[in-house]
């Protein structure tokens, strides 16, 4: 039980992570200032990371690791696109991109927090997660230092 339970816990983190890449690289493709998009573009790169760590360690319990983000996902950079078209420009991208990490976090939270977790899954969730947090809080330091010189 514990390695479905596993897999599929290690699913919806990659499905997750997936839709964080694609994130990232929509908000690459939109930014204005390069420093920004050089930025964008390497999270993307790094989630992809995360996602091919998540999907070897599926493999090893046994599954077959998701190869797609989600609909809802697909939908919000839809808006993401239509907030930057009417103007919202790099601010409004990087609040996006903070928001979208703050629910990344909180799947990733869930999934340390579940007892189920067997300890071989967990010794490649924990680290990957320090990743998510130190991304996470460059991403908000760049969203508070834009708002700062605004």
């Amino acid at each position: 039980m514990t390695a479905n339970h596993d897999v599929s816990k290690l699913d919806d983190l990659i499905v997750t992570t997936i839709d964080s890449a694609r994130g990232y690289a929509n908000a690459a493709d939109h930014a204005d200032a390069e420093r920004y998009a050089a930025f964008f573009r390497e999270m993307a790169t790094e989630r992809l990371h995360l996602v091919d760590l998540l999907s070897a360690q599926s493999r090893a319990e046994g599954g077959t690791p998701a190869e797609y983000g989600s609909t809802a996902a697909t939908i919000h950079r839809r808006w993401e696109d239509l907030r930057t078209a009417l103007g919202g420009g790099d601010a409004a991208i990087l609040a996006e991109v903070e928001h979208g990490e703050d629910y990344l976090l909180e799947e990733w939270r869930r999934v340390l927090d579940d007892e189920r977790m067997s300890t071989d899954s967990l010794a490649v969730v924990r680290p990957a997660f320090e990743t998510v947090q130190r991304g996470h809080a460059r991403a908000r330091a760049l969203r508070d230092e834009l708002a700062a010189a605004s």
